[in-house]
């Protein structure tokens, strides 16, 4: 039996109409540069005073690598990212060094040609969106909220806020697993556990399509878990509408243990996953704010909305579209 009228009926948004009636419509082609350069969303977030990691030197040109060694001065760990990357390709998190040798947070020993060969493949494109020539970021590394030891396997977790027209409208944490080798990717094997808007507690958390209540690696429970500095990060994600300009907006956040919520990226075309995290569709919360004017609200007023929002009865939707 079809699970379409379900999905329907629940609200659940599908890629046609993601791409279709909000990227298209909401978010103007000519902005997209904003969010896939990563190193013009972080000195986009600086001037306006978002928080972000701290950017130690950019590579910009195969020359430009011999300069790493300077970059890294005194620096014990960091992060190497591609400037086009998605997905987390291409990232390699450095946690200590010793001389010429690095080593990763997975436990991998690296010479300083491995790293420069890495770069290498990095500049060239290969982890870059359509395979066009990249750039190399080195960036503070975050130290994540101790609060997560217990539901992360080595990498970071990182929370995704969905942004509709300045309203933060769904959320959730990606938690990494042995799976996803340390990495918060729900499509490599990651845990993705739906926030609660009004009050920052998980509600719901799947791997895959596969409902858990626990993490496959620690045992502890990721339903219940208290997202600290929730309100903060709902501020942070609202403000991100006014940068970018884009209408239909992810946000992606992580918790340092003593910076606080720092910008991970942005992203203009956000993927769907949220929705089953949550075990809610995206279509009802949108509606009810689509029916509203949103022009001129403040950052606390759109935050309001949205967890107004939440409470949407799915039943809505069909009568929210046609009105």
């Amino acid at each position: 039996m079809s699970l379409l009228p379900d999905l329907k009926s629940a609200g659940v948004m599908g890629i046609n109409s993601r791409n279709g009636d909000y990227i298209m419509r909401y978010n103007p082609r000519r902005l997209f540069p904003l969010v896939d350069d990563k190193l013009i969303s972080k000195e986009l977030a600086i001037q306006n005073g978002l928080p972000v990691p701290e950017l130690y030197g950019v590579i910009r040109m195969l020359h430009d690598i011999r300069k790493f060694e300077q970059l890294v001065a005194g620096k014990e760990d960091f992060v190497l990212k591609p400037v086009h990357g998605s997905g987390g390709n291409g990232i390699m998190v450095i946690g200590s060094r010793s001389r010429d040798r690095y080593r990763t947070t997975t436990g991998r020993i690296l010479t300083r040609d491995e790293i420069a060969h890495h770069m290498e493949n990095t500049l060239g494109g290969q982890f870059s969106l359509g395979g066009q020539p990249d750039q190399v970021l080195i960036e503070y590394r975050v130290k994540f909220d101790p609060v997560f030891d217990h539901v992360s396997y080595l990498g970071v977790p990182d929370i995704r806020i969905i942004v509709f027209k300045g309203v933060p409208v769904m959320s959730m944490i990606r938690l990494p697993t042995r799976s996803s080798d340390g990495k918060a990717n729900l499509h490599m094997g990651g845990v993705g556990a739906g926030i609660d808007m009004r009050i920052g507690i998980t509600t719901n958390a799947v791997v895959g399509t596969s409902p858990v209540h626990e993490h496959p690696d620690t045992g502890s429970p990721v339903v219940g878990l208290k997202i600290p500095h929730w309100e903060a990060m709902l501020d942070i994600a609202a403000r991100c509408y006014e940068i970018t300009g884009l209408g239909y907006l992810g946000v992606d956040l992580v918790l340092d243990a003593t910076l606080g919520p720092l910008i991970l990226e942005m992203n203009a075309r956000p993927g769907l996953n949220i929705q089953i995290a949550n075990a809610a569709g995206l279509l009802p919360r949108l509606h009810f704010l689509e029916c509203l004017e949103l022009d001129g609200l403040s950052v606390p007023e759109r935050i309001a909305l949205g967890k107004e929002a939440t409470n949407r009865d799915p039943r809505e939707v069909t009568r929210m579209a046609v009105a």
